[in-house]
């Protein structure tokens, strides 16, 4: 290869379905290379006479076939792709000589500069695979193209890197996207490339604001709370706008905090969708019952404190005729409650748990807009949160957590705001 160093390596996607391909090595390189050639169709033999136990799991899932020795001559025959990369040098040596003799592409992961192909740093985003290659030959630095990479996807991934359709744009319809919990770095990677590839948003008001800033100008943005309601009431308001906007032909994200289906009304706009024969895809979001504890310190499960989590909407009190909840089998519950939507209903929450035999010292925590600058976190029992909340004029949104879980731990994580 010395009287080719000079010149740079020639870019080009291999196509491997059910071609035979040969990885010289079971260790930490061939874990993190077989997963492509996995994905990539490949026919793949293993040879080591040992492997690290995720490639050993590759093997027992039938995904390669693992030759449990040390390399022989020969062993690449009739290979199109070969990738060397075992700790015995000698092996190495042997098996890219005869890569050379049978003019098999051969990357060597102890030795780039005797090897006939390179792996480039790969990503991918939605429909495109981008690869990285340094072309300086004489000072290769793939920590930089690693990071080239890495820019380049994010950028596709969340918009900010602008590459439009041509030939082809997203279809039109309808994207029911979970925002997560209000940090705006929370949302899914799937969620936000949809958000920029939006011709229309319709936004809740507890979805994550700051990433409606970064659309770009030609994209309407409604805002849920202040659709004109006319003769509908406010949920059949929304149904009717994501129809309209999809119908015209527009790609339409209806953008909600947390996730869709969690006391998101996600389902009855799905539902909606369906019967207008209108496209509907939902990305689910990070639910705010989790990750709102979560930024707070508080695990919502812990070894030898909490085997189990329950989540409920207190936005009707116990005494309601409208209560879904059996507030008796609540009260019997050992693990954690977290209640969504009931800062002004706690105090009645808390009253019907204790008559229901829950513990009147059971640990509480208020944490107002959890994961945002404005976060803030009060401490409480069952018998006092209610005048707690009061004094302290908690307001939505804010996720109350009720348990042993609450005192797990007397150190806080940083509040986003510091």
């Amino acid at each position: 290869m010395a009287e080719h160093a000079d010149h740079p390596a020639y870019p080009v996607g291999l196509r491997l379905s059910g071609r035979r391909v040969v990885v010289v090595g079971g260790g930490q390189v061939a874990q993190r290379r077989l997963p492509a050639l996995i994905a990539a169709g490949a026919d793949i033999t293993l040879v080591s006479p040992s492997a690290t136990p995720s490639v050993e799991a590759m093997a027992d899932a039938g995904e390669i076939h693992w030759e449990r020795r040390r390399y022989q001559d020969g062993d690449l025959t009739d290979t199109w792709y070969a990738l060397i990369a075992s700790d015995d040098a000698t092996a190495n040596e042997a098996a890219s000589a005869e890569a050379e003799r049978t003019r098999t592409w051969c990357v060597r992961s102890d030795n780039a500069d005797v090897a006939t192909a390179w792996t480039p740093a790969t990503g991918r985003s939605e429909g495109v695979t981008v690869a990285v290659l340094s072309t300086d030959a004489q000072g290769r630095d793939p920590r930089h193209s690693a990071a080239v990479r890495d820019a380049i996807v994010e950028g596709l991934r969340d918009g900010t890197l602008a590459a439009p359709h041509h030939r082809t744009r997203p279809t039109p319809g309808v994207s029911l996207v979970g925002g997560g919990p209000g940090d705006p770095d929370l949302i899914t990677v799937r969620g936000r490339r949809l958000l920029a590839e939006a011709d229309v948003v319709i936004a809740d008001r507890l979805g994550p604001r700051d990433l409606l800033d970064e659309l770009p100008p030609h994209v309407e943005v409604i805002d849920a709370a202040k659709i004109p309601y006319g003769r509908f009431m406010a949920q059949e308001a929304i149904n009717q706008a994501l129809i309209e906007h999809a119908k015209a032909g527009k790609a339409v994200v209806r953008l909600k905090g947390g996730d869709p289906f969690v006391f998101g009304r996600g389902m009855e706009e799905a539902q909606a969708l369906a019967a207008e024969g209108i496209p509907c895809t939902v990305v689910p979001g990070i639910s705010s019952s989790i990750s709102v504890p979560g930024a707070a310190g508080i695990p919502v499960t812990h070894r030898g404190v909490a085997h189990e989590f329950t989540v409920v909407s207190g936005h009707v009190a116990p005494d309601d005729e409208r209560s879904l909840v059996d507030w008796a089998a609540v009260a019997r519950l050992r693990g954690t409650l977290v209640l969504l939507m009931a800062v002004d209903k706690i105090g009645a929450i808390a009253k019907a748990l204790i008559a229901h035999g829950k513990a009147p010292g059971t640990p509480v925590a208020l944490i107002q807009e959890g994961t945002t600058a404005a976060q803030r976190r009060v401490d409480a029992t069952l018998a006092t949160v209610g005048e707690r909340a009061a004094a302290e004029e908690v307001r939505p949104p804010a996720v109350i957590v009720i348990g042993d879980v609450v005192a797990v731990g007397t150190a806080t994580l940083p509040n986003p705001a510091e």
